[in-house]
């Protein structure tokens, strides 16, 4: 028996990609990512979008996520790639998309492909922790942290529960701040796989000081506020730029 094809002509080959930089606020930082892949889609159809589709029976949206942040944290620092059936003008597509999108998710950035992959460039990303703790009891643990060379927590995983290494791929970590009596904690950390997420550093500053086993203890609120290349100080640069430098010098 042969197998069977789709009928009718193939879809239209991708022209264009633009990759995106948006941020989830407020309500949306609950959104999975799954959730939020159904909004964008449907944004996608409201706002006429000429996109390229996959072949097959049930063509998809050409669309490649890029390290979506955790559920439950917000970020003003996701990326996405979308390949395009026809040219488009960046901005426009980025205008449209962002106002078809529900409130929380906001598109602040485009940029046409330069080449290259977008996914290896993520190599660390940068937290901001706020932290339902007394600032001066975060400082004691994060000197204790940031003196370990590893501190194991564990972790469910699809295969089961893992424990990782959430002290290693810590690049950086301070109390850069207070807010009441809540502390404000800046951490960078390398994108290894897995990376550790703000809850696993928290567990961590917890298994330092001595309180692993003292439940609840610290609610806190987590913004990722930046993810891409590391520059040789350590810094974290915009993940788009070697796209706009790569169209600047076309003729």
């Amino acid at each position: 028996m042969s197998r069977r094809t789709p009928e009718g002509p193939p879809p239209p080959p991708v022209v264009q990609r633009v990759r995106l930089r948006y941020a989830k606020r407020g309500r949306m930082r609950f959104a999975s990512h799954r959730d939020f892949a159904r909004a964008f889609e449907r944004a996608l159809r409201r706002s006429a979008v000429p996109m390229a589709y996959s072949a097959g029976f049930t063509p998809h949206p050409r669309v490649s996520y890029v390290g979506a942040a955790p559920t439950g944290v917000a970020s003003e620092a996701e990326y996405l790639e979308i390949g395009l059936a026809s040219r488009v003008d960046v901005d426009t597509v980025r205008a449209t998309i962002d106002a078809a999108l529900p409130e929380g998710i906001d598109v602040l950035d485009a940029v046409e492909a330069g080449g290259g992959s977008l996914a290896e460039r993520m190599e660390a990303a940068a937290w901001r922790i706020e932290i339902d703790a007394e600032p001066s009891v975060i400082a004691g643990a994060l000197a204790d942290f940031l003196r370990a060379d590893e501190v194991g927590v564990e972790r469910l995983m699809k295969d089961g529960r893992r424990t990782v290494d959430a002290r290693g791929p810590v690049l950086a970590a301070s109390l850069t701040g207070e807010a009441g009596s809540r502390a404000i904690l800046d951490v960078v950390v390398r994108l290894v796989t897995p990376a550790p997420r703000p809850d696993d550093v928290l567990v961590a500053l917890r298994t330092v000081a001595g309180l692993a086993h003292e439940a609840p203890w610290w609610n806190y609120r987590a913004v990722r506020m930046a993810q891409g290349p590391l520059d040789g100080s350590g810094a974290i640069g915009d993940p788009l730029a070697a796209d706009r430098v790569a169209h600047e010098a076309e003729p």
